[in-house]
């Protein structure tokens, strides 16, 4: 039994808002991890959940206790309330309230926030409301380490993500061999990102007593690393160069186990009439180059007005015309890519593109099984079924020119950007794990604090995160991108720059390595702010600025600069109204 059992309902009450904070944290930090993915067309929005369900939860289970430590004791002395614990508790509800009622409305609009500046700021002020602003660590061993880390963190990601991209355009995309030397260069990649991934896990592991040496860390990693970028070498591989290099279009995925086997091979036969032999995706569909953007806006001056007529056919009226002419199909403007571009962006301003990943609805009345197990469905499914890619192309106040935003960036050979969709996949889901196990800690640590201060009804000095909390935050942070993480979604990606596979890798792998880097000083950075670093740097590689969208770098930074006084207005207002709330005896007011 609790030993501040009188108090259950305060407990309980922090554990639903924590489980809250947590599904704020998948639906609006996770969304930081994949977006790129999903703009890039590497992984569909079903495909993102499930390699994040695997990710995250193992990196919250596995490597989530240093941080969730590091924000519960850095920002406010725990011994200030050993008098009375139970106030303690209270500013433990107070701190995720504020954050997870902050996040719920900006996630509802789309805001990419800092899910740890959130946590701080209720911290600050729940703090602030019980023990005064005086008692808060404003030094540098906490909140204003903290501030430094929220500096330098996407100052360090950009600069990762510049350099990493600089050099992979340098050395591979802009050559000659640009998909050869594209798929030599996996094996090196992965070796990188398993690297550091290993060292993340090493360092910290599961509850390790002591970390290991750096003798034994320098062989975990190139064992581990080593091991994984020799199986790639033996298996990808080869499967990629059958299928690339040597156009074999019979080749099957599950062939990939047959390794060097696959390059002895015969040649394929020919193909088949209208066949896609490559089965490569055009990465680069519907972002125009500055050729085919000065061809569509110079044919829309040609246009007069445009009106609709009552058949819905989209007929465009010139003036001095009485005839009307049906919007002519979409001829391919010659370009290298292989983009279909309509003639006019007008001849096509009336239509609204349809999601394709929604299924056609059953015939018959709603009451009929089929049709009430597809609108069940369509509930239970909303987030998975959002065409994230299409979302990004509508107008809103964070739009800039996004078409000649994406102009400006250069276009590299599909069959190159194809060979870096694996190492995306790869990047991601390593951004993706150490997110988990820095992020968790900001519903963790609160929540953690709690059970012990209720339990116990005291306050001790340094607590272990049970294994419970962790599993519970994991699954709330996958459950919030499942079905919520598209609204933050579509204003990152494409929207902030154009991005394509070798550039999503640049991005993810700088901000995992970022994000290790804090992990490892136990400093709870933000992945909203690394990724959005790196997304900057890699956008600025491309050697012209207006390939970024300033405009909503700039929305972002001012989310991340509101987070914390709004967060901690709303726990310290929470915190003092309930510590200075009056009472009066049963059904009798005193008069003063």
């Amino acid at each position: 039994m609790a030993a501040l059992s009188q108090y259950n309902y305060i407990f309980f009450i922090t554990a639903i808002l924590a489980f809250l904070d947590a599904w704020n944290i998948g639906a609006n930090d996770v969304a930081n991890s994949f977006a790129s993915s999903i703009s890039s067309r590497c992984l569909t929005m079903k495909q993102a959940v499930l390699v994040a369900s695997i990710t995250e939860l193992a990196g919250s289970i596995s490597v989530g206790s240093r941080v969730a430590d590091t924000i519960r004791t850095r920002v406010i002395d725990p011994s200030l309330y050993a008098e009375t614990p139970s106030v303690l508790l209270l500013a433990m509800m107070c701190t995720v309230f504020g954050s997870a009622v902050f996040l719920t409305i900006a996630t509802r609009y789309g805001l990419p926030v800092s899910t740890t500046h959130s946590t701080i700021g209720g911290l600050v002020g729940a703090a602030t409301a019980s023990v005064g602003i005086s008692k808060i660590n404003w030094g540098v061993s906490g909140v204003s380490q903290v501030f430094l880390a929220w500096i330098i963190a996407p100052g360090i990601a950009g600069f990762l993500g510049a350099i990493l991209f600089l050099f992979t355009k340098m050395a591979v995309l802009a050559r000659k061999q640009a998909v050869r030397n594209a798929l030599f260069s996996i094996p090196v990649y992965t070796f990188i990102t398993v690297g550091a991934l290993t060292m993340l896990v090493a360092w910290k592991g599961v509850q390790v007593v002591e970390e290991p040496s750096t003798e034994l860390m320098i062989i975990l990693v190139f064992t581990i690393a080593g091991g994984a970028a020799i199986i790639v070498a033996l298996f990808l591989l080869p499967y990629l160069w059958r299928r690339i290099m040597s156009e074999d279009w019979p080749l099957k995925w599950y062939m990939i186990w047959q390794g060097p086997f696959l390059l002895k091979r015969p040649q394929p036969p020919p193909t088949p009439p209208g066949f896609n032999k490559l089965k490569i995706k055009n990465y680069y569909q519907g972002h125009l180059t500055p050729e085919e953007l000065f061809y569509v806006r110079a044919s829309d001056t040609l246009l007069k007005s445009v009106q609709t007529s009552p058949d819905g056919s989209c007929p465009i009226f010139l003036d001095n015309d009485d005839d009307f002419v049906l919007p002519p199909p979409a001829q391919a403007v010659p370009s290298m890519h292989g983009a279909i571009v309509a003639p006019s962006s007008s001849s096509t301003r009336c239509q609204t593109p349809n999601n394709d990943l929604i299924p056609p609805r059953p015939p018959g009345h709603w009451t009929t099984p089929k049709v009430f197990l597809w609108k069940i469905n369509r509930i239970l499914l909303h987030g998975l079924e959002q065409d994230v890619v299409r979302l990004q192309k509508i107008n809103s106040v964070l739009t800039w020119d996004i078409a000649t935003m994406h102009s400006k960036a250069q276009r590299f050979d599909n069959r190159a950007e194809h060979a870096y969709s694996f190492l995306q996949v790869i990047t991601a889901a390593a951004a993706s794990f150490v997110h988990g196990a820095n992020d968790v800690s900001n519903s963790a640590a609160p929540l953690s604090t709690a059970y012990e201060v209720w339990l116990h009804n005291e306050v001790p000095m340094k607590v272990g995160v049970p294994i419970w909390i962790l599993c519970l935050g994991g699954g709330a942070i996958v459950l919030g991108l499942l079905t919520y993480g598209y609204h933050v979604m579509r204003n990152l990606g494409n929207r902030l720059t154009l991005i394509s596979p070798s550039r999503g890798f640049c991005m993810e792998l700088s901000t995992a390595i970022t994000v290790l880097m804090a992990t490892r000083l136990a400093l709870p950075v933000s992945t909203t702010q690394c990724i959005t670093g790196a997304t900057v740097g890699v956008g600025l590689a491309n050697g012209d600025w207006r390939s970024i969208n300033p405009r909503l770098v700039a929305f972002i930074y001012f989310g991340w600069i509101i987070t914390l006084p709004v967060t901690a207005f709303l726990s310290g207002s929470m915190m003092a109204i309930i510590l200075n709330a009056p009472t009066w005896a049963t059904g009798v007011v005193t008069p003063t």
